[in-house]
């Protein structure tokens, strides 16, 4: 039996790709800031001039699955990281946006093969996305950990053959 584990010391070398929503860039900004706290303590570059790091911004959390897909279909990315906040407000235009970019970000990784860290709040009130991005934790930091774990698991398990 093979056991595959994904393991956070492997990121030399890991092309890691981050796409931000810049809608409640109050939040995201916050994300973004832990997310790369985390790489650099596990030994991504995270300088102005990495290679082993790039970061897209875009309007909102809606638009976080067509850069990611972009970004995976270029192969120039082993894990992608998307990070957005989407609040909840008085219609339900909250629902549809949660969906959409849910149901977006699985799909770039379903069909691209590229792991997309799916780290977009999704919360009731602003007092609650603050306190997720920075306020109690950052979540930004656990998306950077996932990223590194499936970056790294995906190295390790057998390639299809074609």
């Amino acid at each position: 039996m093979a056991t595959f584990e994904g393991r956070f010391s492997d990121a030399a070398g890991l092309r890691v790709g981050i796409v931000v929503a810049r809608f409640n860039d109050l939040v995201t900004a916050k994300l973004l800031s832990g997310c790369l706290d985390c790489l650099k303590r596990h030994g991504v570059d995270v300088s102005e001039t990495s290679s082993q790091l790039d970061v897209a911004w875009v309007p909102g959390s809606f638009e976080l699955p067509i850069v990611a897909q972009q970004m995976a279909r270029s192969g120039q990315y082993q894990v992608l990281i998307t990070l957005g906040a989407v609040i909840r407000g008085d219609t339900p235009h909250f629902d549809v946006v949660v969906a959409e970019a849910s149901k977006g970000v699985a799909a770039v990784a379903r069909d691209t093969s590229v792991p997309v860290i799916f780290g977009v709040l999704t919360t009731d009130t602003m007092q609650q996305a603050l306190e997720r991005a920075g306020i109690k934790s950052n979540l930004g930091w656990s998306y950077g950990l996932e990223a590194l774990e499936m970056g790294s698991l995906m190295r390790a398990l057998p390639q299809a053959s074609r």
